[in-house]
């Protein structure tokens, strides 16, 4: 079947790595509420008035499926995230067929270390899964989102300058690639713009990125931007803007539910601080003191709990302090922001837009930027930007 020939341009393809995880279980269902009128899309930066009539293509024109490692199918992780609160259990029979349909679309994953074949082989049938889902639905066009569990970070993110060294080593090794930055690279084989919710290595590598450039394609990432940091971006230019020196900005995460379970290894845990750090560093100063302490606490299953403790100097030296806390539902955080970057992303690929998307850095703790870009990180002025992209693109 020839896709170009039989497309249909209002329909999207969104393929989530870690399909059967929280975070694109909840985007599924919230997807369906809000396409059938059940709920309001409360959470979706895309549809803000700032987004009408810029050309997102709609809700119910979003078409699922992904790849993951675990069996536990989405009806019944659905069910466990509304006994969770996640969601209202009385959602569930109503939104049951986009469940079932999406579950039918899920593939079996690569997971690190499970194949002793070249790791091409296992890049071409991923590959291979995304262009049949593209095909089978007559799509126009698929945005692949990350949102697996964070791994810990390793020397990947140095390694591959070349494309071309890379996929000889494809060809010759199976453990090439971090899990993150194998399902990059059959993402973009497949021809489809990617997106990394997540802080692991990803399409990172400059092998990668270059890969996107020779296909023209869009990328974004990385680490969503949804709780304690999307305080700290909106609170930092506030200091900053105001003159005050801050010494320490110190902070706690407490949470369950698997990404909990994930950051309790130190080393994910690490990946996940480098993350939240690099925007506080770069609004702030790097020799700002303080750090980050992530405690998983399995009995607050999806809810989390964040406390920061922010010391800073005011005029003539005087000592000050601000502490805040931040309560929320990770998936119900995550899963709007998800659906908001396959829009935005398959807009931008539609207007024509390639390499790193510096637009959806609002979404971020971490852009991706192209290399001789400049790093904005506070929160109103990435809106601005994000903003305004998407207005010139209606002219």
């Amino acid at each position: 079947m020839s896709g170009a020939a039989v497309q249909d341009a209002g329909r999207v393809g969104v393929w989530f790595v870690g399909a059967r995880g929280s975070v694109a279980t909840t985007a599924v269902v919230g997807a369906a509420a809000i396409g059938q009128g059940m709920v309001s899309p409360t959470g979706m930066v895309s549809e803000l008035p700032e987004f009408a009539d810029v050309g997102l293509p709609a809700i119910t024109r979003l078409v699922f499926g992904g790849h993951d490692v675990i069996a536990t199918s989405l009806p019944k992780r659905a069910e466990q995230l509304a006994g969770g609160g996640v969601f209202p259990e009385a959602m569930l029979p109503a939104v049951s067929r986009a469940l079932l349909a999406a579950d039918q679309e899920i593939r079996t994953g690569a997971a690190r270390g499970a194949s002793k074949q070249p790791q091409a082989i296992a890049a071409a049938a991923l590959a291979e899964d995304i262009t049949s889902f593209r095909e089978r639905h007559r799509l126009s066009q698929v945005v692949v989102i990350n949102v697996s569990s964070t791994e810990s970070p390793g020397p990947e993110r140095r390694a591959y300058q070349s494309l071309d060294a890379l996929e000889v080593a494809l060809g010759a090794r199976p453990d090439v690639l971090p899990p993150s930055s194998l399902y990059a690279y059959a993402a973009l084989k497949a021809g489809c713009g990617y997106v990394d919710f997540t802080p692991s290595v990803g399409i990172r590598l400059r092998a990668l990125r270059q890969l996107a450039h020779r296909k023209r394609l869009p990328y974004a990432g990385s680490d969503g931007k949804t709780g304690e940091t999307l305080v700290r971006a909106a609170l930092g230019p506030l200091f900053a803007h105001r003159a005050l020196r801050v010494r320490s900005w110190s902070g706690t995460n407490l949470l369950g539910g698997g990404d909990g379970a994930t950051l309790a290894d130190p080393e994910a845990a690490a990946s996940k601080n480098a993350s939240k750090r690099s925007g506080l560093e770069a609004m702030l100063g790097p020799r700002l003191e303080g750090d980050t302490h992530i405690d998983y606490v399995a009995s607050m299953g999806e809810r989390k709990t964040a406390w920061d403790h922010i010391a800073f100097e005011g005029f003539l030296g005087a000592p000050m302090t601000m502490q805040f806390t931040w309560q929320g539902v990770d998936s119900a955080l995550a899963a709007p922001l998800v659906l908001d970057l396959a829009r935005l992303l398959a807009r931008a690929r539609q207007l024509g837009s390639t390499g790193p998307q510096e637009q959806l850095a609002f979404f971020f703790k971490d852009p991706i930027r192209a290399e001789d870009s400049s790093s904005e990180h506070r929160l109103v002025a990435q809106f601005e930007t994000l903003r305004a992209w998407y207005r010139r693109g209606v002219r």
